[in-house]
């Protein structure tokens, strides 16, 4: 399913949040090119440890064109990329775009049409020349207060507001290109990642602000369900259980045979339930705890309540709902091993989005793109060999 498939999107990125904005609208078929710094091309392909997946996830459905954009050359290669383009990406440090020639005022005096999706760290306002990065913005937004236990601050354990914001750029791409239908005339749309971490602390905020009161961390929350959380197995598993109304609270006790406790009539609401925590839980932790993770979960299921065992990343490759339902698409890895990824999680007209191909090599469309431009394969080679490209025959 390729929607977008007249729409060309031109990144100058790196990390994830500008990537990640890129990949959405690849993802729906969208012609996106990767400007990458020639000769060695993005750093995040060299990244170890959590950066190891970085390039892989968030370039697939990309062309890679390396330029080094510090040469005259590199910058004039840009230049004519950028006539034929919808829509700019970019999320470099405040002012780099600017000192590069690529800030909005100057694109846009060439090409009015073009949709420039600026991404930073902070949008325009006191910190706006500050550095940001995933991390940081969790821990100034309150998100890592909410997530970690009292005292003890604990990022996300993915680049959620990375991605989030991404995703907003997209989402704000789509509006812009909607309204240059109308208009002709492309904008300037902005998001930040400080911004978009408020944005997700939206109901915590909320809430301090109808309750008067400080927000504890999650961890600490009163919740107002009397059964939600985790408990132990006798094969040494975890699993999250949630019984939050009443008629769950029945199919629980129907769907563990437990009358007795359907039967007890100072456990018949959920409020109830929750006055009676004190002694409801340690009957729960033993009875869950003479049960196998297998058990509890067909019981679950039986039941209809909210559950899930604890499940870890590589877990998600056997998940049956993910493979049968069609979530995961094969992909290649750099080294040349299959493996599978999510797709964008999307359904449209009952058609999912295709992965069309694997994250680039290096360069691994210049050469094609630069001959669209004019240029001739005498003056590709000589830059080529001058390492202001990259373009491999």
């Amino acid at each position: 399913m390729s929607i977008l498939s007249d729409i060309r999107v031109i990144e100058f990125t790196h990390a994830v949040m500008g990537p990640a904005a890129g990949l959405v609208l690849a993802d729906m078929g969208a012609d996106v090119i990767r400007i990458e710094p020639a000769p060695q091309g993005d750093h995040t392909r060299r990244l170890k440890g959590f950066g190891t997946g970085y390039y892989t996830f968030f370039n697939r459905n990309k062309k890679s064109v390396a330029v080094n954009l510090k040469t005259d050359a590199g910058r004039e290669i840009a230049q004519k990329l950028l006539q034929t383009t919808d829509v700019l990406i970019e999320n470099f440090a405040p002012g780099t775009m600017e000192r590069l020639g690529f800030g909005y005022e100057a694109v846009a005096a060439q090409n009015p049409a073009l949709i420039y999706c600026s991404l930073k760290g902070f949008m325009p306002g006191p910190y706006a020349e500050r550095t940001a990065l995933d991390e940081v913005v969790q821990m100034m937004s309150g998100l890592a207060y909410m997530t970690g236990p009292p005292g003890r601050p604990l990022r996300a354990g993915a680049s959620i507001v990375d991605i989030m914001g991404g995703t907003y750029g997209a989402v704000a791409i789509l509006a812009a290109l909607r309204e240059r239908e109308k208009t002709g005339r492309g904008q300037l749309v902005q998001s930040g990642l400080f911004e978009t971490a408020a944005y997700i602390m939206g109901q915590h905020m909320a809430y301090a602000a109808i309750s008067q009161e400080p927000v504890p961390p999650m961890s600490a929350r009163v919740s107002p369900w009397a059964v939600y959380r985790l408990f132990g197995t006798a094969d040494g598993q975890q699993v999250f259980i949630g019984i939050t109304s009443d008629k769950h609270w029945h199919a629980f006790c129907a769907a563990f045979d437990r009358p007795d406790l359907l039967a007890d009539e100072s456990l018949a609401t959920n409020e109830q339930r929750v006055a009676a925590r004190d002694r409801l839980h340690p009957e729960l932790e033993t009875f869950f705890g003479q049960m196998t993770l297998a058990e509890i979960v067909e019981r679950c299921e039986t039941a209809r309540i909210p559950f899930s065992p604890i499940a870890r990343p590589e877990d998600l490759f056997d998940d049956p709902h993910l493979n049968e339902g069609g979530s995961l698409v094969e992909a290649t890895l750099p080294d040349g091993r299959q493996t599978k990824l999510p797709r964008l999680p999307l359904v449209m007209d009952g058609e999912r989005f295709d992965l069309l191909q694997d994250a680039p090599d290096i360069g691994a469309d210049t050469g094609l793109l630069l001959t669209e431009l004019g240029y001739s394969p005498e003056q590709i080679r000589a830059w080529d060999e001058a390492e202001i490209i990259v373009a491999p025959e």
